[in-house]
């Protein structure tokens, strides 16, 4: 069995190089040559730990690879090639609406269905409004010379940046939306690796795997806006939501993963498949069940204005204007790269508007920052962000920052003043350096 893969961005290339790991002969597609470039070189756009090593242990032309990895933008070589393929394209929020972005879906639907001859099994990865399944199945249907027996299937995604390979090659569940016995058949031999060590394999019909994926970044927002909610709480009354997380999390109904309050979600996935759920449930007249996910979504956004509010009471309670402010972390989760809808850079994009001085430093997010935000200052370190600054803020929760020395940063610091927008670091050791440490949701501690 040979597999194809549609569209190489940060799902597709893992699911590319996972493939070829677990023993297929595999062949991905994009449309951007610059992409198909680079990654023929055995080079990711983006970082994602072991994601490039394991690209290059597989990828044809490359000394000592195994050649089970190849691209292309040639749509006809991957039908003619491929007895599985997936869609692994980009679904977007559409610009100034809720819903999501199904055009680069359908295009590439549409450009792989026509070449389509012989049997064969589509499988769409993607994140996609629920009753996506059922239109594309009909659409190839009616576009494929091989008819009947060019099938569809759904498996959705479940990667989480920074653990992406280890999500695709041990993956914590499989769920497959199928309509034969033979689709499910492909899909248990594609994925009889991480079956037999174990993951669990669900088999299901369209819409609940479509719905899946968007369930669980739903349940996943609403923990975490909750501990956040908390925090505003906390603020109010003076306790401490550290202890409170701690007290709740003890109740396994409850459990203590995602219970740490700070400045919110943010990233290419959880912001956008809320809000493309909220909007698909209105399309198919049950938006009352999903009107919390405002909610969440308020109480998420709201953390960023609530950790400029803390700076600025941290400062005085005056004007931001020609303070010095470092900010730690510019990507939306450590171990990433990725920048979209980053809390951290909208906090400190929030300060610099009001006249702050601004130094941002990110262990591997500092080119995505500069090209998002040009007018920010950045810093090669985090010792010469802080250099100067009147208040430190804790944005990111890198190892990196976790292990500073706070006695060292505390010598180039204008003032010994740290917040803490992750609850991440240890507040004794920053306190016995001499520093001010602050926290959200911790006003007493």
């Amino acid at each position: 069995m040979k597999i194809t893969v549609i569209g190489t961005g940060y799902l597709g290339a893992t699911h590319a190089a996972a493939m070829a790991e677990l023993g297929f002969e595999v062949l991905g597609l994009d449309v951007v040559p610059e992409k198909i470039e680079m990654l023929g070189r055995g080079r990711v756009p983006m970082f994602e730990p072991g994601l490039e090593d394991l690209l290059r242990k597989h990828v044809a032309g490359i000394e000592g690879s195994t050649g089970r990895l190849r691209f292309t933008m040639d749509w006809a070589e991957v039908a003619e090639f491929g007895d599985v393929h997936f869609l692994c394209v980009n679904t977007p929020q559409k610009h100034g609406e809720y819903a999501c972005d199904m055009s680069y879906v359908d295009a590439a639907v549409e450009s792989l269905a026509k070449h389509l001859d012989r049997p064969c099994l589509v499988v769409g990865k993607s994140t996609v409004p629920v009753g996506s399944a059922d239109r594309l199945a009909a659409r190839i249907l009616e576009l494929a010379p091989g008819g009947g027996e060019v099938e569809l299937a759904w498996n959705p995604e479940f990667l989480r940046e920074g653990l992406a390979v280890r999500d695709t090659l041990h993956p914590d569940r499989i769920v497959v939306g199928v309509r034969s016995e033979r689709a499910e058949r492909l899909l248990r031999e594609v994925y009889a690796a991480p079956i037999a060590a174990g993951s669990p394999f669900v088999v299901t019909d369209f819409p609940t795997a479509e719905l899946v994926k968007t369930s669980a970044n739903s349940f996943l927002a609403t923990k975490i806006s909750f501990i956040n909610a908390m925090a505003e709480v906390c603020e109010a009354a003076g306790g401490d939501v550290a202890k409170l997380a701690e007290a709740i999390g003890h109740d396994d109904r409850i459990g203590r993963k995602f219970l740490r309050a700070g400045i919110g979600f943010g990233g290419g996935c959880l912001p956008k498949d809320i809000r493309a759920f909220m909007a698909r449930a209105g399309e198919l007249g049950a938006d009352q069940a999903l009107t919390f996910l405002r909610e969440i979504d308020s109480i998420n956004m709201r953390q960023r204005g609530q950790m400029v509010e803390l700076a600025r009471e941290a400062l005085g309670g005056g004007s931001f204007l020609g303070r010095r402010v470092a900010v730690l972390g510019a990507t939306f989760k450590p171990d990433s790269d990725d920048v979209r809808d980053s809390p951290a850079l909208n906090v400190a994009g929030q300060i610099h508007l009001q006249g702050g001085q601004v130094t941002v430093y990110d262990p591997k997010g500092m080119d995505n920052a500069r090209r998002l935000f040009p007018t920010l200052g950045y810093a090669d370190s985090a010792i010469d962000a802080v250099r100067g600054a009147d208040v430190v803020l804790h944005l990111t929760e890198w190892r990196e920052f976790r292990e500073l020395d706070p006695a060292a940063l505390g010598e180039v610091a204008a003032a010994r003043l740290v917040l803490d927008g992750r609850n991440a670091l240890d507040p004794e050791l920053w306190r016995r350096a001499g520093w001010t440490y602050r926290a959200m949701g911790r006003p007493t501690a």
